[in-house]
């Protein structure tokens, strides 16, 4: 098996810093066509950057799910009363 198979191809950091920003906009499907393929290209020889490509897209995901959910109602209620409590303390001095 070869260095590429085994993700332990030689890459210059100055390399990878180029690939950073676009990987995320590889996650986002923002790239076009033939950038896509020059990521993907990059990410088959170089186990780093494909690490972190999975650690973005883990957390992507895991954001995503995170964010529709939405607090019960009797929590959102408390926060509110404690934000109006805070508001008045602030508002009559008490800081």
């Amino acid at each position: 098996m070869s260095t590429q198979e085994h993700g332990s191809h030689e890459h210059g950091r100055d390399d990878c810093v180029d690939y950073i920003e676009r990987i995320v906009y590889l996650i986002d499907n923002e790239l076009d066509q033939a950038d896509c393929a020059v990521v993907e290209l990059h990410l088959r020889e170089c186990g780093p950057c494909l690490e972190r490509y999975d650690l973005q897209r883990a957390v992507k995901q895991l954001v995503a799910r995170s964010c529709s959910e939405s607090a019960p109602e009797s929590l959102r209620d408390r926060v509110r009363i404690r934000l109006r409590e805070v508001e008045i303390h602030l508002t009559e001095g008490g800081a």
